[in-house]
C-alpha cells in the first residue's frame, strides 16, 4: 500500500462507526481528544466528516463541520505516519473543502501546517496555547451550580454570544455526554459564564470556559477542578486574553501544545473577551 498514490484513495463520508479510528490517530498525535466527543461532533454536522481509504483501509481523515449558513470549522486532519508524502492529506483535504460551499472556514492549526494553511488562504487570528498540569486543590464555590436540562437555553443563548455560530445540536450533546461535567454560574436570573470538564485520552480537559468576567471564569475553573485535585488537567487559552492566562498560571500549569486560529474570511463579532478556554480544537 506504501507505494500507491492519491489516484488510488477513495475519499467518502465518514460515520460515528468510524470515529474511533480519527480519535486514535489523533491520540497517537498527542493532541488528547475527549473520550465521548464523538456524538457531540457529529450532532452539530453528521455529513461534516471524511476518511480517505486505500483497498477498504482507512488512511486519512479530516472534519469541514458546517456551524451554520455562514460559517464551518475544519480539523481532525490526519494521515497514517506510515503513509505521509504521498499526497492522501491533500487529496481529502480538496474533497473535504467542498462541504462547506462558500462558507468563511476556521481551523486550529498546529505550529508545523501553519504554512500550508496561509498558502491555501487562511489568516491568523490569534494564537492560542494549550496549560497542562496537576488540577489545584479548590473549593468549590458559592453561586455554581452543575448545568442541567432547565439551564440549556440561557447557556445555549450565552455560549452564541461567545462563539462565531450558533450550536444548538453540538451543546445539548455537550453538556451532557458520559462523563462530561458541566457547570454553570448565575447573578440572579442572568448567565454569567458556564464551562466543561471532560475525560481526555491522557488528561482531563476544560472546554469551553466562558465568562464575563475573570472572577466568573475564576469561580467556574475552580468548581471544575474541585474534584479533580492532583489530576492532570489541560485548557486552551487564546493568547488575547490574558487573564485566562494569568488563571492557568496561577493555578500551576505551565504551556504544553500552541495552535494558531485561523480563518479564510470575516467571522461575525464575537464576545473574545470572554474566552478564557477554547472548547475544543477541532470543532472551535
Amino acid at each position: 500500500m506504501a507505494s500507491e498514490g492519491p489516484e488510488d484513495l477513495v475519499v467518502s463520508q465518514a460515520t460515528l462507526a468510524d470515529w474511533p479510528v480519527i480519535r486514535g490517530w489523533a491520540a497517537d498525535e498527542g493532541w488528547n481528544p475527549g473520550l465521548s466527543d464523538g456524538p457531540a461532533f457529529f450532532a452539530q454536522d453528521p455529513e461534516g466528516f471524511f476518511l480517505g481509504r486505500i483497498d477498504g483501509d482507512p488512511v486519512s481523515a479530516i472534519s469541514v463541520v458546517n456551524h451554520g449558513p455562514d460559517f464551518a470549522f475544519l480539523g481532525c486532519y490526519l494521515v497514517r505516519p506510515d503513509l505521509r508524502g504521498h499526497g492522501h492529506g491533500l487529496a481529502t483535504w480538496k474533497t473535504a473543502l467542498a462541504h462547506a460551499g462558500n462558507r468563511t472556514i476556521g481551523l486550529d492549526g498546529v505550529v508545523a501546517q501553519q504554512g500550508n494553511y496561509r498558502q491555501s488562504g487562511f489568516r491568523p487570528a490569534h494564537r492560542t496555547v494549550r496549560y497542562t498540569g496537576p488540577a489545584p486543590a479548590a473549593q468549590a464555590p458559592t453561586g455554581i451550580r452543575p448545568c442541567g436540562p432547565e439551564d440549556l437555553p440561557a447557556v445555549t443563548a450565552y455560549d452564541t454570544v461567545c462563539h462565531p455560530a450558533e450550536r444548538p445540536r453540538f451543546l445539548a450533546h455537550w453538556l451532557t455526554a458520559p462523563g462530561h461535567r458541566a457547570v454553570v454560574r448565575h447573578c440572579g436570573e442572568r448567565v454569567t459564564g458556564y464551562g466543561v470538564l471532560r475525560p481526555g485520552h491522557d488528561c482531563l480537559r476544560i472546554g469551553p470556559l466562558f465568562a464575563d468576567t475573570a472572577e466568573d471564569a475564576h469561580a467556574l475553573f475552580a468548581a471544575l477542578t474541585a474534584k479533580a485535585e492532583g489530576r492532570e488537567i489541560a485548557i486552551d487559552v487564546p493568547d488575547t486574553n490574558a487573564a485566562g492566562i494569568a488563571i492557568a498560571r496561577e493555578a500551576g500549569l505551565t504551556p504544553s501544545f500552541e495552535t494558531a486560529r485561523m480563518y479564510t474570511g470575516p467571522v461575525r463579532p464575537y464576545a473574545h473577551d470572554r474566552v478564557f478556554g477554547v472548547t475544543t480544537l477541532e470543532l472551535g
